[in-house]
């Protein structure tokens, strides 16, 4: 950029072109808007304000910043880690390696745990697990705000981002555990929604994952283990100890494995399954309620 052309105004239009042909050659997804993004960060300024402010040239300390980003895209670190935040369900939720990056498919899982719990919204209490950033828990939490959460994970440094952000965002009825799945809480607790977004991604499928994600975000939340299905059958099988009558389990799973979940749900006896696509139209969520005998 500027060093091979030191004489060149670099307007905020300009850079915004170089940046998003640099990016498309390099096969990012969306060059112009990685851009816009990262010279918005870079400038403390909204996209609209590049828009208005177009022709304004840039001064060195600003094209330094915004270099420093550029190089971080061309490796492809996600614009999440870069930013700092992730919008997800309506909220900004603050993002770096240690988590992995909330995706707009996970806000199926959130309108189905409402949805499935409404009759129980005012006094219910729900356990996430594999909480990772906190974004499933904190999420239904400012939604009900009169229900009491659990959120678990088996890392500490996920752990570490998730209540940052339950105190940035005032969700302050969500008490995070350290351990592996249901075991970071007490056996005889029960609960009216368990919600899981566990890792499901096959580990022989991982080496060929966008390098966006293989190559950045946490392993730890991407290999689930056995054709992916591991964690999620361990999730789904032990829930009917921890569930009430008529509580709902809540899973996402990759895509291709929903016929198998829903088996995995009916083993375990788990009634009035559902399967619900994502906004690309992929079946995600897994959903399914414990009911008694007499029911």
């Amino acid at each position: 950029m500027a060093s091979s052309q030191p004489d060149r105004i670099w307007t905020i239009e300009a850079v915004l072109a170089w940046a998003a042909d640099d990016f498309r050659s390099r096969g990012l997804d969306s060059p112009r808007l990685d851009a816009e993004l990262l010279l918005a960060h870079a400038l403390g300024a909204t996209r609209v304000e590049l828009i208005v402010d177009s022709k304004r040239p840039l001064a060195a300390g600003e094209l330094s910043r915004f270099r420093s980003l550029v190089k971080r895209r061309r490796a492809h670190e996600p614009i999440a880690y870069i930013l700092g935040v992730r919008e997800f369900f309506g909220r900004d939720f603050r993002v770096d390696k240690r988590v992995l990056v909330p995706r707009p498919d996970t806000e199926t899982l959130i309108d189905v745990a409402l949805l499935r719990t409404r009759p129980r919204s005012l006094a219910m209490r729900a356990l996430d697990l594999c909480t990772g950033s906190g974004c499933v828990a904190i999420s239904l939490a400012c939604e009900r705000p009169t229900a009491s959460f659990f959120a678990t994970d088996c890392s500490d440094d996920a752990l570490a981002v998730a209540r940052h952000n339950a105190l940035r965002l005032g969700a302050y009825s969500v008490a995070f555990r350290a351990g592996d799945l249901y075991d970071a809480i007490d056996p005889t607790q029960r609960f009216d929604l368990v919600t899981a977004n566990p890792p499901y991604i096959d580990p022989t499928e991982i080496e060929k994952l966008a390098p966006d994600v293989r190559d950045h975000e946490p392993r730890i939340a991407l290999d689930g283990g056995h054709e992916g299905l591991a964690i999620l059958e361990r999730v789904i099988a032990e829930a009917p100890t921890h569930l009430t009558q008529g509580g709902v389990l809540v899973v996402e799973v990759g895509a291709g494995q929903a016929s198998s979940v829903r088996e995995s749900f009916e083993h375990a006896g788990l009634s009035d399954v559902e399967v619900h696509r994502d906004y690309g139209r992929i079946e995600r969520v897994v959903s399914g309620v414990l009911r008694s005998s007499a029911d």
